[in-house]
């Protein structure tokens, strides 16, 4: 490259340098900054040249703290990101199961590039992505790039869905599905598409699992129930994407429990007293098997009050996995 063109990209080095090696407890000095371009990019430079070119980059906007005295230098002092938001970040890519065990290195390692080389290296060392159970599926970033595209065209979409066999390969079911997206919803750890079909009705379906995404030509069917805020609503009373019939559930829960019961079904979830250990709430919500093994899961802690029907529904899950675990009977 000709030595004019590295003087013109000379101000962009610098810049990058001080992302990557400036923080407050180390300054980049001056003689740094001249020593990089000389040794990296062939660019001669005084000192005066290097004060001038930090003053553009200040009144560009970039926040650079100048330190005077034989031991200053120059340091940024805020960027894109915090570092507890970096790190807030990249917990959430590492718990995400949607996300494919080398996407989430990808993105964290683009994180990282958010902040110096030294808080880099220490976030690093504290991410935890093998091992854990992650997405097999690599083009669901693409997936919900075309859904998000869908949405906004208000067109319908069609697409291929599989599951897993026992060899961890997929088997794709026969017939091509059409539906028309209203939005995403994470639950559970796992991304789904809210959508109405003409075959399923209103229905969800699992981002990982779709592929050959196809924008159509036709425009999405009305969906009031999938529309503006009773999309929320409707993603809040699914529990967990296993569908059920919506019904007002009443139950009872030991205070040591307030705080699932708050997380589940957020704040506004009105709870009353019962005695001093115990409160009550009602929610509408799906019930499903899931929904039904999750307060099970509680044991004398939870119990559901009312409608009958779906203390019945709790009863017979109950006899049906106690049979399951009895084993089989010797004649």
């Amino acid at each position: 490259m000709p030595k004019s063109d590295n003087q013109k990209l000379k101000i962009l080095y610098i810049l990058d340098y001080l992302k990557t090696n400036s923080q407050e407890s180390k300054p980049v000095r001056t003689a740094e900054l001249i020593h990089m371009l000389e040794r990296q990019h062939n660019i001669s430079c005084d000192r005066k040249t290097v004060y001038s070119d930090i003053a553009a980059l200040q009144d560009y906007g970039v926040d650079i703290v100048s330190i005077p005295g034989r031991n200053g230098g120059y340091y940024i002092a805020s960027r894109n990101f915090e570092l507890p938001e970096l790190k807030l970040l990249i917990d959430a890519v590492q718990s995400s199961r949607y996300l494919t065990e080398k996407k989430s290195r990808e993105l964290i390692e683009k994180l990282c590039k958010e902040c110096n080389e030294q808080d880099a290296r220490l976030m690093k060392r504290t991410v935890l992505v093998s091992g854990r159970v992650k997405s097999m599926n690599e083009t669901i970033y693409y997936n919900v790039d075309a859904i998000q595209e869908a949405i906004s065209q208000n067109k319908q979409i069609s697409f291929r869905y599989f599951d897993w066999d026992f060899g961890g390969k997929r088997r794709y079911r026969e017939k091509e599905y059409l539906a028309s997206p209203y939005g995403l919803c994470q639950d559970n750890e796992n991304c789904y598409l809210l959508a109405h079909s003409a075959r399923h009705g209103i229905t969800s379906y699992r981002v990982d699992r779709m592929s050959d995404i196809r924008i159509c030509e036709e425009n999405r069917m009305p969906c009031p129930e999938l529309t503006g805020k009773a999309l929320h609503e409707y993603a809040n009373r699914t529990f967990q994407m296993f569908y059920g019939d919506a019904t007002t559930v009443k139950m009872r829960f030991h205070r040591e429990l307030m705080n699932v019961v708050i997380d589940r079904f957020g704040k506004n979830t009105m709870l009353i007293p019962d005695g001093d250990e115990h409160f009550n709430f009602t929610v509408n919500v799906a019930v499903s098997p899931m929904f039904l093994s999750w307060v099970i899961g509680f044991g004398s802690k939870a119990q559901i009050l009312h409608p009958q029907s779906v203390i019945d529904q709790c009863r017979a899950l109950c006899l049906e996995a106690i049979g399951q675990c009895q084993g089989p009977q010797n004649p």
